[in-house]
């Protein structure tokens, strides 16, 4: 039996975030969120760009061609218009194809590929300009890590929930409720459709392709956002308050019994206005796996201050926390296999997106050999550091001399932020071999200046593969 409306209580959190949700449209952001904002727009739409050529972006293209559907947004990569929904979920798993897009360490979420990709899709089926996906997308990372850390994010994750869904899914539902205009009452129903497909299991991990974890990750949240929001702007109704009252979102998640910690729903409106999570969000520096950033960047520092190269190495031996080893341990993908692309760096000086996915170079006989000297240690002193990413290096030369290099914030991260001219850098170089120099030029400018485009569908024929 459902509570009639008029019976039903709503909380003044519920009231708090949906308030906050539906007037985001109309707040201006600070100048320094703005920014930030951009070089996150500018870092998904690289991913998505250089992800439509990967296996898992190929895959959710062709997937989403046999649907067919109204033609609302555009699938990145490709010249195919479908439904928002269905570009969203294109998109979002062209963004997580690889280990190119960033990452919210507090919450355990890979927020842009989700999010983004759900914004840019209600944009373009909106018609709305520049000002209002920048604004879309900040409220949305600032809803999805909230939720995920109301949660609790790294006990949740270890009793095998995946966070890096259930977040960005209502962080992808606020992004497009507010392209659509929705008012606060129509934005609690759109968090209850969030809620009723919020899920996700840590089961990725075994996903040998990287197709599920690409729809994992990014296409499930940007879909399950989209289809929030545009069914309540159908007119479809909903439950009033979904974090609140019986049988409600944080009963229904509550692994207090396991975890020994109650979800805290609190969470979700704490500085809401004052602390925007874009700014605390990580920019990969590398186009691999995160365990895998700091060993690189210590890398870097040593070939830079020593000269270092291949053959001055007698063994190389690297810790990182526990999880990070686990993840990254001889694995069969070169971007995810710590080893190798350390190997790759020495022998290189460098790692480019085109060598984190050269799977013949992970047979070529001077990477093995340098693989074989090359020891990954699980530091548990390094895994209490968590959600920091600590990368130490110990080389032992040749000669007997010893090098080390512990990097305690990496590039890219909140502690460590790119500029502006890095972000451009790196996605210039990830678009270039997809859409040529000329185009890719092209499309950074346009998202560096995006606040001037009155219609984000212009952007449709600098995305076109």
């Amino acid at each position: 039996m459902s509570v009639r409306k008029s019976a039903a209580v709503v909380s003044p959190l519920m009231k708090q975030l949906a308030g906050y949700i539906a007037a985001a449209p109309r707040k201006a952001l600070p100048e320094a969120v703005t920014e930030a904002t951009k070089h996150h727009v500018l870092d998904t739409i690289a991913a998505m760009v250089s992800g439509a050529k990967l296996l898992p972006g190929r895959m959710a293209i062709s997937y989403v061609k046999s649907l067919g559907g109204a033609k609302e947004a555009m699938v990145v990569g490709s010249r195919f218009l479908t439904s928002a929904i269905n570009a969203a979920c294109a998109n979002a798993m062209l963004a997580h194809a690889d280990e190119t897009d960033d990452s919210h360490a507090p919450s355990l979420t890979h927020p842009g590929c989700g999010i983004v990709s759900a914004a840019l899709a209600m944009a373009e089926r909106g018609q709305c300009d520049g000002t209002a996906l920048l604004r879309a997308v900040a409220l949305g990372y600032d809803v999805s890590a909230r939720l995920s850390l109301s949660l609790g994010a790294a006990e949740f994750r270890r009793v095998g929930h995946l966070t890096h869904a259930f977040g960005p899914t209502f962080g992808a539902a606020a992004a497009s409720a507010a392209l659509a205009g929705l008012n606060a009452d129509q934005v609690r129903h759109v968090l209850s459709y969030a809620a009723q497909q919020a899920s996700g299991l840590s089961t990725y991990m075994r996903d040998t392709d990287h197709i599920e974890k690409a729809f994992d990750f990014g296409g499930m949240p940007a879909r399950n956002g989209v289809t929030a929001a545009t069914m309540v702007a159908a007119g479809c109704t909903g439950v009033e308050d979904v974090f609140s009252g019986e049988r409600n979102f944080f009963v229904a998640f509550d692994e207090s019994g396991r975890i020994g910690k109650a979800p805290e729903p609190e969470y979700l409106v704490r500085d809401l206005g004052k602390t925007y999570e874009i700014v605390n969000t990580n920019i990969k520096r590398w186009s691999v796996g995160s365990p895998i950033q700091a060993p690189l960047d210590s890398l870097l520092e040593l070939i830079r201050a020593h000269g270092l190269t291949a053959d001055d190495v007698e063994k190389l031996v690297i810790r990182v926390s526990t999880a990070g080893a686990n993840t990254t341990d001889k694995r069969d993908m070169p971007d995810i296999c710590m080893q190798h692309m350390c190997a790759v760096m020495l022998i290189d000086g460098l790692v480019t997106f085109e060598a984190a996915h050269d799977g013949k170079r992970m047979k070529d006989r001077k990477v093995r050999a340098l693989r074989s000297r090359i020891d990954l240690i699980g530091d548990e002193a390094l895994q209490k550091l968590t959600p920091e990413r600590h990368g130490i290096v110990d080389v032992t030369l040749k000669d007997g001399t010893q090098l080390h290099h512990h990097t305690k914030a990496v590039r890219g991260t909140a502690q460590n932020p790119m500029t502006r001219a890095e972000v451009d850098e790196k996605c210039h170089r990830l678009m270039t071999p997809i859409l040529g120099r000329k185009r890719a030029r092209s499309l950074c400018g346009a998202v560096w200046n995006i606040e001037r485009i009155k219609d984000v569908r212009k952007l449709r024929p600098l995305l076109q593969g």
